[in-house]
């Protein structure tokens, strides 16, 4: 089983009664909702106002896979559970960061760049795979396109991709880096541009595909203990 938390800063959701009407149960309850349709996988959720955001340490020792998704609340991450996620995603936590979790201190901390970019509202997107024979691009549609969603424009200041599975195109002109893959060490992270809290992005069967296959890629079942530098005898 691979055990999955979906964390969510649940704020867009209580304040805002469009999103409300669109993610009744939350983004979170959302994703996993459909993720626990399969049953390789094991969900649970946690988002910003619980003890510890929670992610105890309990919770983060039985996550395998843990999903990002926030915006308005980035500020209010406590810097320690920042740096247990941090050296859990080493260790080979896999970690999926969706749409404004590019600017979350854990992306930042994990990419070492401003991850900065340009962004402006009610745009339509066209998605591309640009890489069809990745496995998170398996079963879905080579191309498709969202009507409505937040456009995520170049430059967007990351470090080079390991892997680029998706790019995105928006009816202004723009470009970006939709679907990306970061190793660091025994860990892999996606991040996916797509899902603005004000459209149903998280309700359409691609964007659901591409979510299942990402949590399937970035798991590791063979985390490592430890990460540290440390002096190794000869073995010849």
């Amino acid at each position: 089983m691979i055990r999955v938390t979906v964390w969510n800063e649940f704020k867009h959701e209580i304040r805002n009664p469009e999103v409300a009407a669109i993610y009744p149960e939350g983004i979170h309850g959302c994703i996993a909702s459909f993720l626990g349709a399969n049953d390789d996988m094991e969900i649970k959720t946690a988002t910003l106002d619980m003890d510890e955001h929670g992610l105890t340490d309990e919770v983060l020792d039985n996550t395998d896979v843990l999903i990002w998704w926030g915006h308005l609340a980035h500020g209010s991450v406590r810097d320690d559970i920042v740096e247990k996620i941090y050296k859990k995603v080493h260790r080979g936590m896999g970690l999926i960061a969706l749409h404004s979790a590019h600017n979350s201190k854990i992306f930042h901390k994990l990419m070492g760049t401003t991850c900065s970019l340009r962004w402006r509202d009610n745009a339509r997107e066209h998605i591309w795979c640009v890489n069809p024979s990745h496995p998170i691009a398996k079963g879905v549609p080579a191309d498709f396109r969202i009507d409505r969603e937040e456009m995520y424009g170049e430059f967007f200041d990351i470090p080079a991709p390991d892997e680029l599975v998706y790019i995105g195109w928006f009816n202004g002109g723009e470009v970006f880096r939709s679907g990306c893959v970061f190793n660091r060490a025994h860990g892999k992270i996606f991040y996916f541009q797509p899902g603005h809290e004000t459209n149903p992005i998280f309700h359409m069967p691609e964007i659901q595909k591409i979510i299942t296959n990402a949590v399937r890629y970035v798991y590791n079942e063979n985390k490592a203990e430890d990460v540290a530098c440390a002096h190794t005898p000869a073995v010849e």
